[in-house]
């Protein structure tokens, strides 16, 4: 590759021996494209996590209600027992479901980031600094 003169008559070094400023240009642009496909997909989750989050809330509220109104109907300490439990049944299925949902949610987000990195540093044995 040919070097340049600057005006101070000095030669001036390509910036990256070896590569053509095009095979450069051609290799950033790649890497924006991926960029902006992960952040979309990353975007895509966020908001599918929100939906699924948001949709949590309504059973929820709705549970909470349902469990309010069998309360003000018992009339005996028996059945405000059985609707405690009742309801706290429901209560640990729900907090049960929403820690799987949560860790899925999670590592589907850890997956995506990680496609923001560069392949050295994805491998298991990488040797990065060494």
């Amino acid at each position: 590759m040919a070097h340049k003169e600057t005006h101070s008559g000095q030669a001036e070094k390509p910036a990256l021996p070896g590569i053509a400023m095009a095979e450069f240009a051609a290799m950033g642009q790649k890497r924006m494209e991926e960029f902006s496909h992960a952040q979309s997909d990353l975007f895509d989750q966020l908001q599918k996590a929100n939906q699924k989050w948001l949709d949590r809330l309504q059973v929820e509220v709705k549970s909470a209600s349902e469990f309010a109104a069998k309360l003000t109907a018992v009339r005996s300490i028996p059945d405000a027992v059985n609707a405690c439990q009742e309801w706290g049944g429901q209560w640990f299925e729900m907090m049960t479901e929403d820690r799987k949902h949560l860790m899925d949610d999670y590592q589907k987000f850890a997956e995506t980031v990680a496609g923001f990195l560069p392949t050295a540093w994805q491998s298991k044995g990488s040797s990065i600094g060494t």
